[in-house]
């Protein structure tokens, strides 16, 4: 075993000789300059005694071995520059060739990017249960297809026409039966019965509750990050024990879930109606006002770009409704004082969810699907609402698309915003679907992860009426309200009044009904992004003509030509 102590003054030896070393006793006495001398101790077991030896350097040698190191040392830090900027740009260009910039988890794509063609002929025209053929790429009619190329307004308009001359709309879509439902989410069906408490509006149950009175019940539920949820958690805990009640010698809760559901759409109004919503004294709502439970959390996905975490158990959703499923137990009590202090002891509170992600966001599908060369999601969001509440009341809010479109760049933009940026941004995502529509439906692309996630702009989720369809082949027409934010702007007092007798909800009095429909707008546009002005006429223009087949579509479906938006 060897001990080895280097002292030097700031500087190391060269190669030396055994001539150029002079020994000592460690033990001799120590010079004036002890301590700033180069030094090497030297231990060694193996030597009689386990002497100590000082070796003294000479430092005339110690200047070049340094100017040697140092220039060693410089070629070896080049080179690893050199080699970090060669891994940056590989990672880089990688990143750009798969179209991941954002950094999202996405799935093989379904289709090939192809030429846009040129629109079909009238006389052929497309079967609504088959995907198009793509013209072939040395008719006169193609184009290049190449998301580096020039996106000059003309080219971007045939990009336009090739995609609505593809626009079909399947008649009905094949329903799961329960049985597959359940077998992919065991869990959720063991946790919430298929039959709720009689003489409720609301959907509540007694739960049997198994854990330790004396833990905290919401110590584990994932939902805690929210700033909201943490400051009511010591209400909930306090009040949790008293609402617990025994029964055949075994505890019970409270559990309910949402009445309503305001389903859609993002940057449409759905915070100013939920914000007058709860503003009724018959109506709830979770800690969250958008949980993302149904389209995301179940899956483990709390942002996209950060991909899968564990899954949020439904018991946690359940948490949120928490404090209105007591305010309900205190009602059904005839012995709680609290029930009897109710301004509306006789009236029936309901619980409201406002996710806007629940009609159109189905993304996290491709995590778990069991086919991966499945086009479409197998389930979709409505598809376990339905079995779970079939007689659930669904609320939906729109908006002009061009309008909602921009609306939602200039929130969730980023920053370096502009007219101009919506613009390229817009090309870019118009030849993104087009080159999807070449190779299959205009549902599957809706619903296509990849293309969604890749797209630089959520401009699927202004195409309504694909999604309204599909909730249609399982809900009745009279279980979901469908609002326009220009009409709710216009006369708010009007559409909180079609929105209380959807819900079935009890009258007001005229300082309620004030309250709820004069108060500011929430949720409004903000001072820098207004300061950006209107997107371009040239953008608006290609945004329009896109949209234009289906909100067509929608008016027909809806029997209402107001969601043409076609007016001045």
């Amino acid at each position: 075993m060897f001990f080895f102590c280097f002292t030097f003054n700031g500087e190391r030896p060269a190669a030396m000789t055994p001539m150029d070393y002079k020994y000592s006793l460690l033990t001799a006495a120590p010079s004036d300059d002890y301590g700033q001398g180069p030094v090497l101790l030297l231990h060694t077991d193996a030597s009689p005694g386990g002497l100590f030896g000082v070796l003294e350097v000479r430092r005339g040698d110690v200047a070049a071995w340094h100017r040697s190191a140092l220039g060693f040392l410089n070629r070896l830090k080049v080179c690893s520059f050199m080699c970090f900027l060669t891994v940056t740009f590989l990672v880089t260009a990688s990143y750009m060739l798969l179209a991941d910039r954002k950094g999202l988890l996405l799935t093989p794509p379904p289709y090939r990017f192809g030429s846009p063609v040129s629109p079909a002929s009238p006389a052929s025209p497309v079967s609504p249960a088959s995907p198009a053929s793509p013209v072939s790429p040395a008719s006169p009619a193609a184009l290049d297809f190449n998301l580096s190329a020039s996106r000059d307004l003309a080219h971007v308009r045939l990009v336009v026409k090739s995609i609505v001359a593809r626009v079909a709309f399947q008649s009905s879509r094949r329903l799961p039966e329960r049985k597959a439902l359940v077998s992919s989410e065991p869990h959720m069906f063991s946790v919430i019965p298929r039959k709720f408490l009689p003489g409720l509006k609301n959907p509540c149950w007694y739960e049997e509750y198994t854990g330790n009175i004396t833990s905290d019940p919401y110590g584990n539920n994932k939902y805690e990050f929210s700033k909201r949820f943490r400051t009511l958690l010591k209400f909930l805990r306090n009040s949790f024990r008293e609402h617990l009640f025994h029964w055949d010698g075994k505890l019970y809760r409270t559990r309910c879930l949402p009445y309503f559901y305001i389903i859609g759409q993002p940057k449409c109004g759905t915070t100013d109606l939920y914000d007058r919503l709860k503003m009724h004294p018959d109506v709830r709502f979770g800690i969250s006002k958008e949980p993302h439970w149904w389209t995301r959390k179940r899956f483990g996905i709390v942002r996209m770009k950060d991909g899968v975490h564990d899954r949020f158990p439904v018991e946690d959703y359940l948490d949120l409704f928490d404090l209105s499923a007591f305010q309900i137990q205190d009602q059904l009590s005839a012995n709680a004082s609290r029930a009897r202090d109710l301004p509306y002891p006789e009236r029936h509170i309901i619980i409201g969810e406002a996710s806007a992600s629940t009609m159109w966001d189905n993304k996290a599908w491709t995590y778990y699907s069991d086919n991966s060369t499945t086009e479409e999601p197998p389930y979709l969001n409505q598809d376990f609402i339905h079995a779970l509440q079939p007689d659930a009341r669904l609320i939906v809010i729109f908006r002009d698309p061009v309008e909602r479109l921009y609306s939602d760049y200039l929130y969730f933009g980023g920053t370096n915003k502009s007219a101009e940026d919506f613009h390229e941004k817009v090309s870019e995502s118009l030849q993104l679907f087009d080159g999807c529509v070449a190779m299959t439906t205009i549902r599957s692309c809706v619903y296509n992860s990849t293309l969604n996630n890749g797209m630089p702009i959520r401009m699927p989720v202004g195409l309504y009426v694909v999604f309204l369809l599909d909730w249609l082949t399982i809900f009745h027409r009279d279980q979901l309200l469908v609002l326009r934010l220009e009409d709710h702007a216009l006369n708010r007092k009007y559409t909180m009044k079609r929105v209380f007798d959807f819900l079935h909800l009890g009258p007001l009095t005229e300082q309620q009904e004030a309250e709820i429909t004069q108060s500011p707008a929430s949720n409004t546009r903000k001072e820098a992004n207004r300061n950006l002005g209107p997107m371009l006429a040239s953008t608006r223009d290609l945004l329009q003509d896109f949209y234009k087949p289906f909100n067509q579509k929608l008016a027909q479906v809806l029997h209402n030509n107001s969601f043409l938006w076609d007016g001045p």
